[in-house]
Formats: structure tokens, C-alpha cells, sequence
């Protein structure tokens, strides 16, 4: 089954950013671009890179109107912890969010039942609250925040660009194609 088109649940959930907890609820979501970005475990080995990367770009990311929102079945506690014993995760300023109960992971169907922890996933959300891209990796792989940047990127140009579509390392300000029977059988 597919998660595309799929509008996120309903949710309140407890987080962590900029030195506070702060509640995160769906309304929050609505309204602009969003990067739900899960990962197994604070405390843990790849996850503190994958976050020092996404921290690196949040600028970027922020240019562009998506917000970030990192997500593991911790609690906001676990991570004001993890924050304060890691350099790489005190750069973090995007929203920490806590899922204990697992809602979001379960939503997203990045669940590990038998681990009780999420999968490396990582969902594009437009501003109306639904899945517009989404990747699954194998918890020992670290993903890439240059190469979300760009599916984002890519995502807001289509939308706006209905007729358009994005090739292969499409990058903004590049070419795009528009689909029409003359290219069928030319590319």
C-alpha cells in the first residue's frame, strides 16, 4: 500500500527546540511544507549524523517555507538529554518531536513492532497535511540531507507546476519537462 496522498492523522505530541518543550499538533503542520524525519533511537550511531546534516541545512530548508521535524519514539525528555551531551545534536534548532506511543511511526508505517522503535523514514508533506514523497532505509544507512533538500525542492516545483515534471538530479533553475505525446519515445 501506498503512503502517497496519505494525510497525516490528527496529532498532539510533546517536543523539543531551542532550549524548550513546546506541544506540536497537525494545525502546526498545515500551512506550509514540512519534512517528517524519522529515526530509530536518540543516544544512538548513525542517527546523530543524519541530524547534524539536516542541522546543517535547516537554513536552507527554512529559505524554502518547509519546516523540519525530526521523530523518534523517545520522549522530549530523552531528547533535551540527548541535546545537551552531544555537540552534534545541540546544532539541531528544527522541533524534536517525542512519539512514544509510536502514533506518528504508526501512521507512517515506519513502526518496528518487534523493536519498538521507527524505521529510518523520511515523508515530504505539503501544506494541506499530505505524503508527497517518502523514502524507507535500512536503519544502518544514513540518508542524505542535501538529496532531501532537492526531492523537497523538486516537490514545491511540481505542485506549482502542474503541467511540469522534474528529471533525473533536476536541481531549481534547471530544465524541466513538460509531458506530451511528441515526447513519447524521444527521451
Amino acid at each position: 500500500m501506498t503512503l502517497l496522498q496519505h494525510e497525516i492523522t490528527d496529532f498532539k505530541v510533546q517536543a523539543f527546540q531551542n532550549g524548550e518543550f513546546k506541544e506540536v499538533t497537525k494545525d502546526d503542520v498545515l500551512g506550509h511544507w514540512s519534512v517528517f524525519f524519522f529515526y530509530p533511537a536518540d543516544f544512538t550511531f548513525v542517527c546523530p549524523t543524519e541530524l547534524e546534516d539536516l542541522a546543517n541545512k535547516y537554513d536552507e530548508f527554512k529559505k524554502i517555507g518547509c519546516e523540519i521535524y525530526s521523530v523518534s519514539c523517545d520522549t522530549h525528555f530523552v531528547h533535551k538529554a540527548w541535546h545537551d551531551a552531544s555537540e552534534k545534536i545541540a546544532k539541531i534548532q528544527y522541533p524534536m518531536l517525542a512519539d512514544p506511543t509510536a502514533l506518528l511511526a504508526r501512521d507512517l508505517d515506519t513502526y518496528n513492532e518487534a523493536d519498538g522503535m521507527a524505521e529510518r523514514g523520511d515523508f515530504i508533506v505539503n501544506p494541506e497535511g499530505k505524503v508527497v514523497a517518502y523514502e524507507v532505509t535500512s536503519s544502518n544507512v544514513g540518508r542524505n540531507a542535501d538529496e532531501l533538500l532537492r526531492r523537497v525542492q523538486a516537490s514545491q516545483f511540481v505542485d506549482e507546476h502542474g503541467d511540469q515534471v522534474c528529471p533525473a538530479n533536476w536541481t531549481p533553475g534547471e530544465e524541466t519537462i513538460e509531458p506530451s505525446l511528441d515526447l513519447v519515445g524521444q527521451l
